[in-house]
């Protein structure tokens, strides 16, 4: 399978080895504390008012998968988008976006655990 994506802005790129730990369907998004301290109106979504609710503004949009390299979360993930419009774009704050029906099939399509390589 082949699927569009959009990637990191410059200053937020990833790469290495990791594994898909967790999945999530309709994922609550808590943006963490250095992106509200670049970006403070999303204070009101921050850990401690409790995120934003899933749903189809959702940043995360219908699925995520979470990425972690050597046990711990990275903060990124691979997830949907209801910005559909950044696919084929070096736009996020590093994670891997892509058009929620396409993160809908990945996520049917990968399990706990497996490996993921960015280059």
């Amino acid at each position: 399978m082949r699927y569009g994506v959009g990637l990191g802005r410059q200053g937020f790129e990833w790469s290495g080895e990791g594994v898909i730990q967790w999945k999530q369907a309709w994922p609550k998004w808590t943006p963490p504390d250095e992106m509200i301290a670049r970006q403070p109106e999303l204070v009101n979504w921050s850990a401690a008012n409790g995120g934003m609710p899933p749903g189809l503004d959702n940043p995360l949009g219908a699925r995520a998968l979470y990425i972690f390299q050597n046990g711990e979360d990275t903060l990124y993930r691979i997830h949907g988008s209801p910005e559909y419009w950044t696919i084929g774009k070096s736009v996020s704050s590093g994670c891997v976006r892509m058009i929620n029906q396409d993160a809908v099939d990945l996520y049917g399509r990968v399990t706990n655990g497996a490996r993921l390589i960015v280059v």
